[in-house]
């Protein structure tokens, strides 16, 4: 086997993961990472996270306010940061989001499909069109269109690598969420579907996320608030996303692709 590379190997360039440290795989620096959602809850934790390894951050979201004041937390952490207003919803403000990460900083490594909405409907029957289209859109249009834009302009350079953030509720769904379970699947089929589309040198992976104490665990009961039906017993904190999608940002993910990993507690 002499002169071989491990199956196991580096990360894309080449280089053997024997021969790095450990903390090394994680780092990103000279990355740009780009997350919707990016202002608060999971998104914000991510962004933060990426901005600590060493990347530059584009972060989108609704409210032009609420990127700003996460991009001056970037900032302070001595990294580069964009705050763009964007509903990813809107197949236009995409396309826009795209073109403003580029122009400031000619390429994006990471991307981050994090944006996401799950309001409750009064039943199935009763779910109007505009509410479905939105759910749908928020969910699975904008990411599709997103991923496109972006994984197309990572395959035609060096790479780099999308992470799509799901739900438990695509894998344990229940009444009154059908459009946003189906949407999440759908996210999950979106996920292969890049990865074989934008492989070998762009890698797509999915977070299945379970419930956590973000902005709207505030409406959940108490008791819902403390405790889970899961093996871990409780809601995530915000802060428990992080070691996952660093590793599926990094080079330490080298190998890992079309992927879904469950940061849900052990839900069942």
């Amino acid at each position: 086997m002499t002169g071989e590379r491990d199956a196991g190997g580096g990360g894309r360039d080449g280089r053997d993961a024997k021969s790095i440290a450990p903390a090394d795989l994680f780092d990103l620096s000279g990355k740009v990472a780009l997350v919707t959602g990016g202002s608060r809850g999971l998104g914000r934790e991510m962004v933060r996270a990426f901005a600590t390894a060493g990347a530059d951050v584009v972060i989108a979201s609704r409210k032009s306010e609420a990127c700003e004041t996460v991009a001056e937390e970037v900032r302070a952490l001595g990294r580069r940061a964009l705050p763009v207003a964007a509903h990813v919803g809107r197949w236009a403000d995409l396309g826009r989001l795209a073109d403003l990460a580029y122009e400031e900083f000619g390429h994006v490594d990471v991307l981050v499909n994090n944006a996401g909405m799950s309001p409750v409907a009064p039943s199935s029957a009763g779910t109007g069109e505009e509410l479905f289209d939105k759910v749908v859109g928020v969910n699975f249009k904008g990411p599709f269109r997103l991923a496109s834009l972006i994984g197309e302009r990572m395959a035609e350079g060096d790479g780099g690598s999308i992470i799509n953030i799901s739900s438990s509720g695509a894998l344990f769904p229940q009444p009154r969420f059908g459009p946003y379970a189906g949407a999440k699947a759908a996210l999950n089929a979106l996920t292969t579907v890049f990865a074989l589309e934008y492989g070998p040198t762009v890698r797509v992976n999915t977070i299945s996320a379970g419930p956590f104490l973000t902005d709207i665990s505030k409406a959940w009961t108490e008791e819902k608030r403390q405790t889970a039906r899961s093996a871990a017993g409780r809601p995530g904190r915000p802060q428990e996303i992080i070691s996952t999608a660093l590793y599926l940002a990094s080079d330490a993910s080298s190998y890992t692709t079309g992927s879904l990993i469950r940061v849900d507690g052990g839900l069942y």
